[in-house]
């Protein structure tokens, strides 16, 4: 009996950002576990977000639930451009739906250039932690810790495969996909801001954004408890509600 009502929930892929691994989804691999089986893809191979798509689609059951942090938001918007029939339902967290600006872009070549110099790599390091976490978490050292060793331990050969690879407008791809959809973000989140993704939410006809106060860009690790009550309300969604 158990084993029947497991296999009839739906697969929940999770799939993390730049450096992220499992740990960005901990809690939500534990907490979603009775309405979800979830399943963290590895993104640290692919040349190209096309190549990471078609790696999890080859892999994944032939429906399923998606839901995609920061880089891991593109690819799940080119899982939408190829395989929209399998997605049930989309959920987006602290990403973008549009290409590089100009400046984005030089910001990413000088960061690989600092990266491959050599020396001690220190991933997404105390320095740069109050971009990526809200001002009142600097403190929380597990929080920290946690982030701090997941990026340390993918290292600099990870980074600097993801961080080169190229991100493509998804607006067209998501506008056209008519599933349940939720937006969720930090209100303090620096990389991926808020107005871009109310700005989102217009753009593909999502009419269901949460902002999370006092969380910066990590959400699934800095509000697990509001991120998996977003979720487990969308997992729950009839599929005519989008």
């Amino acid at each position: 009996m158990v084993a029947t009502m497991t296999a009839a929930l739906p697969q929940l892929i999770l799939l993390p950002g730049l450096l992220n691994d499992a740990e960005l989804w901990r809690d939500q691999i534990e907490g979603l576990s009775d309405v979800a089986r979830c399943w963290v893809p590895d993104l640290t191979q692919g040349e190209t977000i096309h190549e990471l798509a078609t790696s999890v689609l080859a892999q994944a059951e032939p429906t399923f639930a998606l839901a995609g942090f920061s880089m891991g938001g593109y690819v799940a918007q080119e899982i939408a451009r190829l395989a929209p029939e399998r997605i049930e339902r989309l959920a987006l967290l602290d990403t973008a739906i549009r290409v590089d600006t100009p400046e984005r872009a030089a910001q990413r070549r000088a960061l690989n250039k600092a990266a491959a110099k050599g020396g001690t790599f220190l991933g997404i390091g105390q320095a740069i932690l109050k971009s990526y976490v809200d001002a009142s978490r600097l403190d929380d050292a597990d929080l920290t810790g946690r982030i701090v060793e997941m990026t340390q331990r993918l290292g600099r050969e990870v980074f600097l495969r993801q961080n080169s690879l190229e991100r493509e407008d998804g607006e067209a791809a998501l506008k056209a996909l008519r599933v349940p959809k939720v937006i969720i973000c930090g209100e303090n989140d620096q990389i991926t801001p808020a107005e871009g993704h109310r700005e989102m939410a217009r753009a593909i006809g999502c009419t269901h954004l949460l902002i999370i106060p006092d969380t910066g860009h990590m959400t699934p690790m800095e509000a697990p408890g509001s991120v998996n009550g977003a979720l487990r309300h969308w997992l729950a969604r009839p599929a005519s509600h989008r």
